[in-house]
């Protein structure tokens, strides 16, 4: 997966006749890799194309998520949203089992939790709820073999969706239930939600207000409330992001980022990056590449 300056490279799931599944467990040494250009394409950043769950059955690995390092030690799993720009720095004697599934296979309620926890940090894992999802993986991976199997499709898919039913129920044992949340947390919840879907074109917070049916200055109380800032700041940060990810893994312009993101007024974008980093787009590019 080269860079291209079009877009971010996106590791895609090569057996089609899984349809949207993909499943495999490696075992793997850095000694593995026996040239330069293995090394580099082992650490080549990307996205995928499903909602993908890594576990980490041995070995030690330090993973880069959008900028944020992270150093993941066994038993773990790590979660990765399709929009998640990551590359492995560093891992040694690895065994990991993956699992990624596309929206069109996974149950709606469990694609809305995915929705809900993402960006979630790496979990680490006791050593009975890893051998519980070992357990689940090695039905999965058994029947994703079975492939002249006549119910193949929704033994995989339901099966499947298990495994990601069971890796859910591990992270959200970290959050506070959602019953238990106030009238703050859940506008806020909500809010997120449809940021993630419509920051390149909704940037007021008074439009975000309007599809919440609530005011302006209410949206905004509830927000600080729960997360100390303000919306127009969770805005610029989201937009930012992906700035960051179109600077750093392609070679588009500034201009050409700025208008992809919706501003077709680029030196108000300039500023806006400027402002929210502390320096210009172009250093940002420049200092990554160092």
């Amino acid at each position: 997966m080269s860079k291209n300056k079009n877009y971010i490279p996106v590791n895609t799931m090569a057996d089609d006749f899984s349809r949207g599944i993909s499943i495999e467990r490696n075992s793997i040494q850095k000694s593995d890799l026996t040239n330069s250009h293995q090394l580099e394409e082992s650490a080549q950043s990307h996205r995928d194309e499903g909602y993908t769950f890594h576990i980490l059955e041995r070995g030690d690995v330090v993973i880069e998520i959008d900028f944020r390092l992270y150093n993941v030690t066994a038993p773990a799993v790590v979660y990765l949203h399709p929009s998640q720009v990551h590359r492995i720095l560093n891992f040694e004697n690895v065994s990991v089992c993956s699992l990624s599934v596309d929206s069109e296979n996974l149950n709606s309620v469990y694609l809305k939790i995915l929705e809900e926890i993402t960006p979630a940090i790496p979990l680490s894992l006791t050593d009975e709820n890893c051998s519980v999802l070992l357990d689940c993986f090695e039905l999965c991976i058994n029947f994703y073999k079975q492939k002249n199997n006549k119910l193949y499709q929704p033994l995989l898919k339901d099966s499947c969706n298990t495994l990601t039913a069971y890796l859910l129920s591990q992270f959200l044992n970290q959050h506070k239930s959602e019953d238990y949340f106030s009238r703050f947390e859940k506008i806020t919840k909500s809010f997120k939600t449809l940021l993630e879907k419509n920051f390149c074109m909704l940037k007021r917070p008074s439009e975000y207000a309007d599809l919440l049916n609530i005011s302006t200055p209410y949206l905004n109380q509830c927000i600080k409330n729960t997360t100390g800032m303000p919306v127009s700041q969770l805005i610029h940060e989201r937009i930012v992001l992906e700035a960051k990810r179109l600077l750093y893994h392609t070679d588009k312009s500034v201009k050409e980022i700025a208008f992809d993101l919706g501003y077709a007024d680029y030196p108000y974008f300039t500023r806006l990056f400027r402002k929210s980093t502390g320096f210009s787009a172009l250093t940002f590019r420049n200092k990554s590449y160092e």
